[in-house]
């Protein structure tokens, strides 16, 4: 790791023969990635043995030479694993350290690897095996927080809530369905997942050079396949300079920090004295410096706060994209420190958002008194007069003067006696009450996505079949 000759390798840039003067110093950290495409090391020697596979059986490099460099690129690897071996912050980036330890360790046949590739497809090979990696690991936390929603939901699929609109009271629904409403947020975003990663891995862009391929005779179905890709990409310009599924992945990440901060919106309103639905576990809550009574809720404001960072990276993505001509282009490093932060970001509010919602206590009698106090069976009153006969529009003038009439006397439709009922309407018989009980509202509604509690039962075990 010291020698004279692993110092020169390190230091050496892959691109040195035309140059007379070495690159000034601060330039250099300006144009050097090594700080964040290291994480990329894996995949980057996963796909130089990939490529030395190849070159070997197309007889391109000998098969002393490939051996040479399977058996030294495996080394690396494993030393990075353990720890042995630590990347060299002066590289130029993670490609030029595991070409230079390559040679330092095996010799000249190192400098045969590099055969018939670029950095330009190499770097866009290891961008799709690394985000391939962050996607299955997101999938997997994702799955995680349907399986707590699905079991919250069953556990409280009878329990009572006001349902919203313009955030007022509107109708009654059951804590179970109001968190299904969000598994099927979730639901959609592992399908853009799996689709984006999909289009991602359809196309490996190994072999497509610097802009325009090779004259070797190389064989890029067999390294497409070999990566676990659908097939080789069919366009070398195309190859080297698409970054589309950068895009489409911060997307799906942006959509998924736009669930995850509404979720956590209604978790902040939820925690307020004003409502009281829930309160967060001790360890995902904090106090205040002054105020001794308070109990904050700041890690669902700070997975809402870090959607902004993710959208911000998405922006970012696009905004350097947009003027690109074909092929490579220098602008196109800046890919990685964005796409690699969005699935950092959205894995961290994962990472606490799904344990805090699995501890925290759900106060169901403080939602039954809001149900109560809202009139949210208004809708249920109207449709009473519908069975009677009376048509809707009717039956909703009625029962708006009734609610008028309860807020009037500060009462409510349950407490209103039949006799004020059959002065606004003579079709209201002592049934009335038993229509607008909070309980049949909500048992009554049986259509498929509606929800009654067997209804959320049955969609929650449908979810956790699909998981």
């Amino acid at each position: 790791m010291t020698s004279r000759f692993f110092e020169k390798v390190i230091f050496m840039k892959l691109w040195t023969g035309r140059f007379s003067k070495e690159i000034d110093p601060k330039t250099n950290d300006f144009n050097s990635s090594i700080k964040f495409d290291s994480r990329m090391f894996e995949e980057d020697i996963t796909g130089s043995m990939a490529h030395a596979t190849m070159l070997g059986a197309q007889g391109i490099n000998s098969k002393e030479d490939t051996d040479a460099i399977l058996s030294g690129l495996q080394g690396i690897l494993d030393d990075l694993n353990s720890g042995a071996l630590e990347i060299d912050p002066n590289a130029e980036d993670i490609h030029t350290f595991v070409e230079g330890e390559l040679t330092q360790r095996i010799g000249s046949a190192g400098k045969r690897l590099h055969t018939s590739r670029s950095r330009n497809d190499q770097v866009a090979l290891d961008d799709r095996l690394t985000l391939k990696k962050e996607a299955d690991a997101l999938d997997a936390q994702l799955k995680e927080l349907l399986e707590v929603l699905c079991k919250l939901a069953k556990e409280h699929s009878d329990k009572i809530m006001p349902g919203y609109t313009h955030m007022q009271r509107a109708q009654p629904i059951v804590f179970g369905h109001h968190l299904l409403a969000y598994a099927e947020m979730f639901l959609r975003d592992r399908s853009r997942l799996q689709d984006a990663t999909d289009r991602m891995m359809s196309a490996c862009p190994l072999g497509s050079g610097a802009l325009a391929g090779t004259t070797y005779d190389i064989d890029r179905e067999m390294t497409a396949k070999a990566l676990g890709f659908a097939g080789p990409s069919h366009n070398s310009l195309d190859g080297v300079s698409d970054r589309d599924f950068c895009i489409e992945l911060a997307a799906v990440l942006s959509l998924i920090m736009v669930h995850l901060s509404r979720f956590a919106e209604e978790i902040i309103l939820w925690c307020s004295w004003e409502f009281k639905f829930v309160e967060l576990d001790d360890a995902f809550s904090t106090g205040s410096s002054i105020m001794p009574q308070k109990k904050n809720p700041d890690i669902a404001e700070l997975v809402r706060g870090k959607s902004g960072r993710v959208f911000g990276d998405l922006m970012g993505l696009l905004t350097v994209m947009k003027g690109i001509p074909l092929a490579y282009n220098k602008d196109m490093q800046e890919d990685k420190e964005a796409i690699f932060d969005a699935f950092d970001t959205v894995k961290m509010c994962l990472t606490a958002f799904i344990p805090m919602i699995d501890t925290m206590t759900v106060l169901p009698e403080n939602m039954r008194k809001a149900a109560a106090g809202g009139f949210i069976n208004a809708t249920d009153c109207a449709d009473f007069l519908v069975g009677k006969g009376l048509p809707f529009r009717d039956a909703y003038k009625a029962t708006g003067e009734l609610v008028a009439l309860c807020i009037a006397k500060g009462t409510t439709l349950e407490e209103l006696p039949l006799e004020e009922y059959q002065k606004v309407c003579d079709l209201f018989d002592d049934g009335v009450y038993e229509a607008i009980s909070l309980e049949r509202c909500v048992s009554q509604r049986t259509c498929v996505g509606a929800p009654a509690p067997e209804n959320v039962r049955k969609e929650a075990d449908r979810i956790l079949q699909l998981l």
